[in-house]
């Protein structure tokens, strides 16, 4: 049962990916059409996606404990990974769209589902926890800015501040929790979920849209680094300190967590500020079908 649920999660995966080359491939859609699709992300699925996490989630001690491990993995990572893309002579826009591939996860979408899978049912709130107070807040408090530093080098930093409080994603994140003690409307609350729930297709079809075998081929050096990084590193620095200061189900769970592939949102962010997208596409595509591999051996540490 676990063996097929990673699979048929990463087969859904690429089946949504491979529909998306096809229109491109057959010039129904164009790479560049992958704009739109990350506009209609950034405006409307990305923030609804992040304000029914924050407004929904519900907050207690034992389901926070998982929330620092997080934090940690990313730092490890972002502070590798900054390193390598020196080591590795990347320039700004493939350095930025490594840096935040290699450290923001996909803890929603694939993780969910395999939390489920590999531990079961019970062990879901300590998932939900890591992606949103852990992945999301990272991506909007850490991963935005970062992006729009190597994206737009001539950014100031002011200016920079007061791009990040103007992202859709920021501004849901902030009234979330300023709303946090109010009861949607059932009409408003379900709007919401309908727009969270486009986010996942529609950047998997913009992958599929920016996917090129040649940049696949012509980043292999980089692109292994950053699986190295993103699925090894990334779960083996959760699992050192975690072991400190969780018990189980929690350390299993941020483990787990901290070892999936690339997120894809960060290509949403890194087609707004700039970045390397065809790296960032294949850096996603490539830690998605090796952590078929890795997330299996991730279970038996804990």
């Amino acid at each position: 049962m676990t063996g097929s649920a990673l699979v048929g999660t990463i087969l859904t995966f690429a089946g949504i990916v491979g529909v998306g080359w096809l229109l491109r491939a057959t010039g129904v859609l164009r790479s560049e059409d992958s704009r739109p699709l990350s506009a209609v992300v950034v405006y409307v699925g990305l923030p609804a996606f992040v304000f029914q996490a924050v407004h929904t989630a519900k907050v207690g001690p034992e389901l926070l404990a998982v929330v620092p491990i997080a934090w940690v993995a990313l730092a490890v990572t972002l502070v590798v990974a900054l390193l390598a893309t020196r080591a590795l002579g990347l320039d700004r826009p493939r350095a930025g769209g490594f840096a935040i591939a290699a450290s923001l996860g996909n803890t929603g979408y694939i993780g969910y589902p395999l939390t489920v899978a590999l531990l079961g049912a019970a062990s879901v709130p300590q998932a939900v926890f890591y992606d949103v107070f852990g992945t999301v807040f990272a991506l909007v408090l850490v991963g935005l800015p970062v992006a729009r530093r190597f994206g737009v080098a001539e950014e100031t930093p002011r200016h920079l501040l007061l791009e990040l409080l103007r992202f859709p994603a920021v501004i849901a994140l902030a009234s979330a929790l300023v709303l946090r003690p109010v009861t949607l409307p059932s009409a408003l609350s379900d709007g919401l979920d309908l727009c969270a729930s486009m986010v996942a297709p529609l950047v998997m079809l913009s992958v599929g849209l920016s996917l090129r075998a040649r940049t696949i081929a012509g980043a292999g050096v980089a692109l292994a680094a950053l699986a190295g990084l993103k699925l090894v590193l990334s779960p083996l620095a959760a699992l050192v300190v975690g072991r400190a200061v969780l018990g189980e189900p929690a350390l299993a769970v941020a483990v787990l967590e901290a070892g999936m592939p690339s997120m894809m949102l960060t290509l949403v962010v890194g087609e707004r500020c700039g970045l390397d997208t065809d790296f960032i596409a294949s850096a996603i595509f490539v830690t998605t079908v090796l952590s078929a591999v890795t997330i299996p051996l991730i279970v038996t540490l804990v």
